[in-house]
């Protein structure tokens, strides 16, 4: 860790009461929606992936039950199971929604569960909207040891742009900070870049996609949320713009007449507007809480540290084995520095782009921009001889 990365990261410990009194301002966690942020607090800390919760998909504190599944069991298999206790929640409700005479023992927990909101109708509507939520504990305490290889990194590019210090939680929501990270729709890396999204701040090629490096792509989500911040005016849309969309949320705004982020979760109705959005702000908020006081929910946990590397300019198309040989750093050393080049490179089909900032590891620090030139500049002569 640099010396001005360690003091900004003092600073910030240091401030941590005020900077908690200010988010209060500007993360507000309206009593509306506190039972979904319990709810994923819950997710967060008490059950693995290998069990998840059976739930209403619009009221998050109507839980029916916690699904305990086998870790070997196939995709499929797991499915059946979940589909299985799910068909018989629906019976349940769909039985409640007649109006039962004499309501068996069953009947009557899942009633409870509604207080209020036990009447036929919701019943009905309750049986259409059963949902499956996977459990994340483990992936949250692995992505909590994860943080603090990034964390002063996070910590100074969100300074740096004037964003509230606590967004450093998001990529507990986004990906675990798992650089590696990819989505089933395509979204990639710490802070899960779409591509068409990344492609608006970082490099996105067949050879360097700076969707899986995280320091790039911290840079770039810091923009993105800044011009989110900018057009729609609070930190809670800003943020759910993020996984929405910010025409999306403005929209929404102005449908409503409102930026109240409780008002819109619950009153804004959209096909695109579905349960990851409407829970998008809460999850953070879940995360967030975690996050500032781990050993909690887990214990201790020990951060991984920071990585100690520096860059140096790639001069012209170099392939990497050409790198490898100049550099003496070994491949697999290398190839985790540089997570943005792509499996093309590594297998020698594309070569390292010109303007590349290649990382080095720290004992490696004899190497400059202007050393690598030098001592590539007799492979590229032959090369040039050789065409």
């Amino acid at each position: 860790m640099n010396r001005r990365v360690r003091k900004l990261w003092l600073a910030i410990l240091l401030l941590t009461p005020l900077l908690a009194a200010a988010a209060d301002d500007l993360l507000p966690r309206p009593p509306e929606l506190d039972r979904d942020v319990r709810f994923w607090v819950r997710v967060y800390t008490e059950v693995t992936t290998s069990a998840g919760f059976l739930h209403d998909e619009h009221d998050l504190g109507i839980v029916y039950e916690t699904v305990q599944l086998d870790p070997e069991a196939t995709t499929a298999e797991r499915r059946e199971v979940i589909d299985a206790r799910r068909d018989h929640y629906r019976a349940v409700l769909r039985r409640l929604s007649e109006g039962l005479a004499d309501p068996g023992e069953e009947e009557l927990r899942v009633a409870a569960l509604f207080g209020p909101q036990a009447v036929p109708e919701r019943f009905e509507q309750a049986a259409a909207g059963i949902r499956f939520q996977l459990g994340q504990a483990n992936r949250f305490r692995e992505g909590l040891q994860r943080a603090g290889i990034w964390g002063p990194y996070i910590a100074e590019t969100l300074a740096r742009h004037g964003l509230p210090p606590e967004i450093a939680a998001l990529p507990h929501v986004e990906s675990s900070f798992n650089p590696a990270a990819y989505s089933k729709v395509g979204a990639a890396g710490l802070w899960q870049f779409m591509r068409s999204t990344g492609r608006r701040f970082l490099r996105i090629d067949d050879a360097v996609d700076e969707r899986m490096d995280p320091f790039r792509a911290t840079e770039a989500a810091a923009e993105l949320l800044a011009y989110n911040y900018r057009l729609l005016g609070t930190w809670p849309l800003a943020l759910t713009a993020y996984n929405h969309g910010a025409a999306g949320m403005r929209r929404a705004r102005d449908e409503l007449g409102t930026s109240d982020i409780a008002t819109i979760v619950r009153g804004h109705h959209s096909p695109s507007f579905g349960f990851a959005s409407r829970n998008f702000y809460v999850s953070f908020l879940a995360a967030l809480e975690i996050d500032r006081d781990p050993a909690r929910y887990f214990g201790p946990v020990e951060r991984r540290t920071t990585e100690r590397f520096h860059e140096v300019e790639v001069p012209s198309n170099v392939p990497v084995s050409t790198l490898l040989r100049v550099t003496q750093v070994g491949r697999a050393q290398l190839r985790e520095l540089n997570p943005a080049l792509l499996p093309a490179v590594w297998s020698g089909k594309r070569r390292v782009p010109r303007g590349y900032l290649l990382r080095l590891p720290e004992e490696a620090s004899e190497w400059t921009s202007e050393r690598l030139a030098a001592a590539l500049a007799p492979s590229e002569r032959l090369a040039s001889s050789l065409r």
